[in-house]
């Protein structure tokens, strides 16, 4: 792939509070390339998960260029970015956000049928990604009935089902204990990092750190760093 995956530059982003403006971008750059998995790090606040819905494009902003995979967001309607979305990227939250009521084939089936598969051939795509990462044996459980580790991983097996081009991470490791972190991070490097996909990830974990192929420090709504060697964020 020529180029970068994705490129930002000088995003402005404001939200309304009252009367008052306030910026949560204000000015944010940086570019990811393909292969590429990037952590985004920072304190509370500074911007990090706004910057990563600016390039979803769930969030709009107002000044600045955004580019996915050559496409201009500023150029795209609603209709055309939601298409973009659906066809091109892939979400794993902190909270799985799988749906109770379905079973684990069926939440991963899910953006296979929003883009039109068969129910048929979804839940067959849908197993043969549950059994890469070790749930073969899960297809017809419920979410309650499966652990946290469990649960991201069916999280993660829905996010990538429908190979994305773009893997956003927000947070996914947040609710799981160290070992199931690493495992969570080892999966995604296995599963999400190829040549022709960029994965996003925003965290507070430092303990995933080292598996970062490039790390980006924020504070304040701008890019203040970027690190290849995670023992810099000890003292940046």
């Amino acid at each position: 792939m020529s180029g970068p995956a994705i490129v930002v530059r000088e995003v402005v982003k404001s939200f309304s509070n009252g009367d008052a403006r306030v910026l949560a971008l204000k000015g944010a750059s940086l570019e990811a390339a393909f292969g590429e998995l990037l952590m985004i790090v920072g304190p509370s606040g500074c911007g990090k998960t706004t910057l990563l819905s600016v390039i979803c494009g769930t969030l709009a902003f107002e000044e600045g260029e955004v580019s996915v995979f050559g496409h201009d967001l500023r150029g795209m309607g609603n209709g055309e970015m939601t298409r973009f979305r659906r066809e091109n990227i892939g979400f794993i939250f902190q909270q799985f956000n799988l749906i109770p009521t379905l079973t684990t084939v069926e939440n991963v089936s899910v953006p296979l049928l929003l883009r039109g598969c068969s129910k048929k051939s979804a839940q067959a795509r849908a197993a043969a990604m549950l059994e890469k990462v070790g749930l073969g044996d899960k297809l017809r459980a419920y979410p309650a009935q499966l652990s946290g580790g469990q649960q991201q991983r069916v999280a993660i097996s829905r996010a990538l089902v429908h190979e994305p081009r773009l893997v956003i991470c927000d947070e996914p490791t947040a609710s799981l204990d160290a070992a199931a972190g690493h495992r969570t991070l080892e999966l995604l490097r296995e599963s999400a990092v190829h040549p022709g996909r960029c994965v996003l990830l925003v965290t507070h974990d430092s303990r995933i750190y080292p598996f970062a192929d490039r790390i980006v420090q924020m504070d304040d709504g701008r890019v203040t760093g970027q690190f290849s060697d995670p023992s810099h964020l000890h003292h940046a």
